[in-house]
């Protein structure tokens, strides 16, 4: 028997992880990833901080631009509180704070929690603008020729018994994202290589029609595959026990809207790396060539030394 979760169904998890609810007056709740262990995922709670400064913007403002800063690893379990500050409301823009906050014992209230992530989020009015892009989308072999990740990541623990339970559980989790890489990602091989990856990403079944949950996907999305770009030229991974790392600050620009269960091409390179901390950058594309945002993310990277 196939205990394996249908497409649909890890959609709509995903969508109930991302969909915060009001907890007070500019307070919001977001839930743990069902059956989650360890550290909460990055790219969760950058999600779902969005999600609650989307909720307290401006009616008819869009979001362009967050940035965030990582304080400390969240964990899985307890619930993850948002408090909002309204720190500016312009006629064209308007920008909010979310501090992300949590407590071993589920409790949300701001007063008796741990901040773990600070967020801002600017909002802006639509309006028409001068238009040009710059770069433009590699040519890269498209996802329907490429085959999907979880494909290589049941042959990848086959060759590595000496995986952990919990290394296990990581790699081998149903996922509603789908991703099909073009090249050799940081868990894939062991020689080092240019500092720079392809990846289609899409939710593996439709999603409702609703642009801020989009951009809450993206957002999500944004922070696979980023930190392990700056790994590459140095041939070593977290998933063989080489390295640790966690991002540290995280920022993305959303440039138009995209359908996140449409193929998107995310391409990351990493231009430096040094004094403990990897740089890391990243482009969305849209399959007719848009680019869809701009990511940015440094974290830290440490070669892992045995235990005496």
């Amino acid at each position: 028997m196939n205990d394996t979760p249908s497409p649909e169904k890890l959609v709509a998890d995903l969508v109930r992880l991302l969909t915060v609810e009001p907890d007070g007056s500019d307070h919001y709740v977001g839930h743990p990833q069902k059956g989650g262990v360890g550290r909460v995922f990055g790219g969760q709670v950058i999600a779902q901080g969005l999600q609650a400064a989307q909720l307290a913007a401006p009616e008819g403002m869009v979001a362009h631009s967050l940035h965030a800063y990582f304080l400390r690893g969240g964990k899985e379990g307890p619930p993850i509180g948002y408090a909002i500050a309204r720190d500016f409301d312009g006629r064209s823009f308007a920008n909010r704070r979310a501090v992300a906050s949590q407590t071993e014992n589920g409790q949300t209230d701001n007063g008796a929690s741990t901040p773990i992530l600070n967020l801002t989020a600017s909002f802006q009015k639509p309006e028409d603008g001068l238009e040009h892009q710059a770069e433009r989308m590699p040519d890269v072999i498209p996802p329907e020729e490429l085959r999907p990740d979880m494909e290589q990541r049941r042959e990848f623990v086959d060759r590595m018994p000496g995986l952990s339970d919990a290394q296990l559980a990581m790699m081998l989790r149903p996922r509603a994202l789908e991703t099909r890489t073009s090249d050799k990602l940081h868990w894939m091989n062991n020689e080092p290589k240019e500092p720079r990856a392809h990846s289609w990403f899409r939710t593996a079944a439709a999603l409702p029609d609703d642009p801020a949950m989009h951009r809450a996907i993206i957002a999500y999305a944004s922070d696979y595959t980023l930190l392990g770009t700056a790994a590459l030229p140095h041939g070593l991974s977290w998933m063989r026990g080489e390295l640790n790392g966690a991002s540290l600050d995280h920022a993305i620009w959303f440039h138009r809207p995209a359908r996140a269960d449409e193929w998107l091409l995310y391409v990351t390179d990493s231009p430096w790396s040094g004094g403990g901390r990897g740089f890391n950058r990243g482009s969305i594309f849209a399959r007719d060539g848009a680019l869809v945002a701009s990511v940015a993310q440094e974290g830290v990277i440490r070669r892992r030394r045995p235990k005496s």
